[in-house]
């Protein structure tokens, strides 16, 4: 949001004051004195008016971890253990899961407390690619890249999945790319042939692959580079 925005939503503040504030060099925005009304306030951002803080400011977190298989993708669970609890973080509460997956499916997941960061990456339009590594019950055959690259329509929804890649890695392997995160997707996918799904993992998202380094359970902080790919 705009710098000028932010300040005319507090009740305090009109538009004239604003400008005035901006123009006399009252506004701090991360500790800089800004007068450009254009300048972006993010919901990390510390701001300040004449040294009173009107937003504290917290830094971003970004999280990678290898998701086991029997954890659920969710903050809170009072069943099962939750992804959140192999976290050993403070202030746990502010971080979301972007890009969730199913209790027994493992592998890549992320973790953070910046919204609009991980709507990039797990939005189907920004047509990032989430890549799968599967193994079935029956042998896949090469009529499925065909079928999923078409695209399949789910009644539930009442939708059509947008294409997705399939490579055979072997006559029950393959590794499979989508850019959609639909409800137990994969699964359907290839359930659409009557065929199993016996193990699921994620390998990837857009850029981001998961750290051979993390054994099951395991996580580390994203590396700048790494965030700065999103």
């Amino acid at each position: 949001m705009r710098v000028d925005r932010f300040l005319s939503n507090l009740p305090r503040f009109n538009r004239q004051q604003v400008r005035l504030l901006l123009v006399e060099k009252r506004v701090r925005v991360d500790g800089k004195v800004v007068s450009d009304p254009h300048t972006d306030v993010l919901e990390f951002s510390r701001v300040e008016v004449d040294e009173q803080v009107l937003q504290i400011g917290k830094p971003a977190r970004y999280f990678m971890l290898n998701k086991p298989p029997g954890c659920v993708s969710a903050t809170r669970d009072p069943q099962h253990p939750t992804v959140l609890d192999l976290i050993d973080e403070p202030h746990k509460d502010d971080l979301h899961i972007a890009g969730r997956l199913d209790f027994n499916t493992t592998g890549l997941m992320i973790i953070t407390n910046d919204g609009s960061w991980s709507r990039r990456l797990t939005q189907p339009q920004t047509k990032l690619p989430k890549v799968y590594y599967v193994e079935t019950e029956q042998e896949i055959g090469p009529e499925y890249a065909v079928t999923f690259n078409q695209g399949l329509y789910f009644a539930f929804e009442d939708l059509t999945t947008q294409p997705a890649e399939l490579v055979l890695l072997g006559p029950k392997l393959a590794r499979l790319s989508i850019v959609e995160g639909r409800y137990h997707q994969v699964k359907r996918m290839f359930g659409h042939f009557d065929n199993k799904v016996l193990r699921l993992h994620r390998e990837s998202m857009g850029p981001l692959l998961l750290d051979d380094a993390l054994k099951p359970g395991e996580y580390r902080a994203l590396r700048t580079e790494e965030i700065h790919l999103i």
